[in-house]
C-alpha cells in the first residue's frame, strides 16, 4: 500500500504543495526538516500556550434559575471567561455567549475544544448537551481556538479576525506545533513587535526589550538582536499591516493549518495523516510520502478502530483506478474523532454549502455514524455581508523579566523584585496558570548565556569611564562579528532599566461588502 503512495506522490503533487521558495529551487537545509509526527499530533496535546496577559470575566445565567451549568472558557488573549448556563444547555448556547462577548462576526473559523479523561482533544458539538459531551466537571473547561485555518488569510475581512489568527499562530509557534526556519522566526517576531509597540526607536528601545517577550521555543540572545534589527526595517507599518504581513508569511509554512493524527498502516508501521485545505497528507516519520486530494477521495468511512479511504488515481494509460487504504487507530473513539475532523475539513474547504440530506449509498461519507457537518463553508464565510465598522482593543503581550533583570536577580534579589514590579505592575491581577507563557522545559532559556563578570559590573560604561552621549548612541551600530554583537547587546542592556511600557491600540475598522 505504501509503495503505491511513494510512487503516486510524484513531482506534480509535490509541486502543488510546495512553498514559492521550494518551487524556485531555494534549499532550506536541514534546519527546517519536519520533526516526528508524534510531536505534532493534535489529537494528543497539552493546554495551549498563552501569549498575552488575560483577565477574569463572569457571565451570569439569564433569569433566576438556580440549576446552572458553569463553563470556563480560555480565550486566545488569555481572558478566562466563566459562563453560567441552564443545566441542559447545548454547545451552541455556550458558543453564542462567547461570540457575543468577543463581538466576533467571522465565526466559522473558530470552535471550542475540550479534553477527555485520556487527554484527547475534541471539538464541542453544538447540537448536543454540554454535560453529555464533557465528563470532566463541572466546571467544564474549554479553549476557544481556530478550528479551520484560512487557506488565504487575505480573504479574512475583519481586522479583529486577523488579530485572533495571529494570536493562535503565535501559540502554535511557541508550543513547537508550527515549525519554521530561523530567519522566518525572526521576521515573524519583528512583525509582532511592530504591531504591538509601533516603530522601533533605537534611542528608547534595545535588544533587551525583545528579551521580555516570548516568540520562539529556542529564543536566544543572538536571535533577539536579529529580531531587533529586523524590527527597525518595518518602520511605518500600522498594526493591521504588520499582522497581515505576519499571516501572509505563516501561510507558506509547511505545517500551517495541518491537523495531525497518528495512525497505523496495514504493515503495522506508524504513519501520520494531516488534514489540510487541499486534502489529506500522509507522513512516514518526517517524510511526506503521499497526498490524497479531496476531489480524488471517493469514500471515507470508519468501523470501530479502522478507517477506510477510497482514492481514484490515473494509471499510466490515463485510466482511472480506485485504490483502497486502511488505517487503524488505538481505539474506536480516536478513529471516530479523526473521521469527524476529516468530514468537517472536506465540507468546509471543498463544498460551497453543506449537505443536509440523508446519506446515500454513493455519498462521500457513509457508514459508522450519522454525523454531518452543520456549519457554514469557507465559500459562504468569504461571500457573506459584513458590518462596515467595528472597534476592538489589542491586549499587550505577557512580559517577563529581561536578561538584565535575570542577571541582577542572581546578585541582588531585592533590586530585581523592584525592577520586575516596575516593568509588569499588573502581573498579580491574573490567575497563576496564565503567568506561564512558555513550556516548562524552556523556563530557564537564559541560563545558557552567561555574562562576563566585567560586563556585569560595568555594562553601561565604555573604557575610560565616560558615559555615552546621544551622539555615541547614534553612531554605535552592531557588527556582524559574533563577539562585537555580544558586546553590543551588553552595552544596550546597560542602557535599558527595564523596557518600555506596554501600549494599547484601538483601531477603527473599515470592511468591504
Amino acid at each position: 500500500m505504501m509503495r503505491f503512495l511513494r510512487r503516486t506522490f510524484g513531482r506534480q503533487s509535490m509541486r502543488r504543495y510546495q512553498s514559492p521558495d521550494e518551487r524556485d529551487g531555494k534549499s532550506t537545509g536541514g534546519v527546517g526538516t519536519l520533526p516526528h509526527p508524534h510531536l505534532h499530533q493534535q489529537q494528543l496535546h497539552h493546554v495551549p500556550t498563552v501569549v498575552t496577559g488575560g483577565a477574569v470575566v463572569h457571565i451570569p445565567a439569564a433569569g433566576n434559575s438556580k440549576s446552572v451549568l458553569t463553563c470556563r472558557v480560555l480565550l486566545l488573549d488569555g481572558t478566562d471567561v466563566s459562563v453560567d448556563l441552564p443545566k441542559n444547555a447545548e454547545g451552541q448556547d455556550l458558543f453564542e455567549q462567547i461570540l457575543f462577548h468577543l463581538d466576533l462576526v467571522e465565526v466559522d473559523y473558530f470552535g471550542l475544544q475540550y479534553m477527555d479523561a485520556e487527554q484527547v482533544s475534541h471539538w464541542l458539538d453544538y447540537t448536543k448537551p454540554i454535560k453529555k459531551q464533557i465528563k470532566n466537571g463541572p466546571p467544564y473547561t474549554l479553549h476557544f481556538r481556530i478550528k479551520f485555518y484560512s487557506s488565504e488569510p487575505n480573504n479574512l475581512h475583519e481586522e479583529f479576525t486577523r488579530y485572533l489568527f495571529v494570536l493562535q499562530l503565535r501559540q502554535d509557534i511557541l508550543s513547537s506545533k508550527l515549525k519554521c526556519l530561523y530567519d522566518v522566526s525572526v521576521e515573524l517576531a519583528a512583525y509582532c513587535l511592530q504591531a504591538e509597540l509601533g516603530d522601533c526607536d533605537p534611542q528608547e528601545h534595545s535588544p533587551e526589550l525583545v528579551s521580555e517577550f516570548r516568540f520562539s521555543p529556542n529564543q536566544t540572545e543572538a536571535m533577539e538582536l536579529d529580531i531587533f534589527q529586523k524590527w527597525r526595517e518595518f518602520r511605518g507599518k500600522s498594526p493591521a499591516q504588520a499582522e497581515l504581513s505576519f499571516l501572509n508569511k505563516c501561510k507558506w509554512l509547511e505545517m500551517y493549518g495541518v491537523d495531525m493524527h497518528v495512525v497505523k498502516g496495514r504493515d503495522g508501521c506508524d504513519y501520520a495523516l494531516g488534514l489540510t485545505p487541499t486534502g489529506i497528507l500522509v507522513f512516514e516519520g518526517p517524510n511526506k510520502i503521499g497526498l490524497f486530494f479531496w476531489p480524488k477521495i471517493t469514500r471515507l468511512d470508519f468501523r470501530k478502530s479502522k478507517l477506510t479511504l477510497a482514492v481514484v488515481e490515473d494509471d499510466e494509460q490515463g485510466h482511472e483506478q480506485e485504490h483502497t487504504f486502511v488505517f487503524r487507530l488505538d481505539n474506536a473513539k480516536s478513529c471516530k474523532h479523526l473521521w469527524k475532523c476529516a468530514v468537517e475539513h472536506h465540507a468546509f474547504f471543498r463544498l460551497r454549502q453543506p449537505t443536509h440530506g440523508r446519506a446515500g449509498k454513493n455519498d462521500f461519507v457513509r457508514l459508522g455514524s450519522r454525523f454531518r457537518f452543520s456549519g457554514r463553508t469557507e465559500y459562504q464565510a468569504t461571500h457573506g455581508r459584513l458590518r462596515r465598522t467595528s472597534t476592538f482593543e489589542r491586549r499587550p503581550s505577557k512580559r517577563y523579566p529581561s536578561r538584565r533583570q535575570s542577571t541582577v536577580k542572581a546578585s541582588n534579589p531585592a533590586k530585581a523584585a523592584h525592577l520586575s514590579a516596575q516593568n509588569n505592575p499588573d502581573a498579580n491581577i491574573y490567575p497563576a496558570q496564565y503567568k506561564q507563557n512558555i513550556p516548562s522545559a524552556h523556563e530557564h532559556w537564559h541560563a545558557g548565556h552567561p555574562v562576563h563578570p566585567a560586563q556585569q559590573l560595568h555594562p553601561a560604561h565604555p573604557v575610560g569611564g565616560r558615559k555615552p552621549t546621544p551622539d555615541d548612541r547614534k553612531a554605535r551600530k552592531p557588527s556582524n562579528s559574533r563577539d562585537e554583537k555580544y558586546r553590543y547587546v551588553q552595552e544596550q542592556n546597560g542602557k535599558n532599566s527595564g523596557g518600555a511600557p506596554s501600549m494599547m491600540y484601538q483601531d477603527n475598522l473599515m470592511t468591504t461588502l
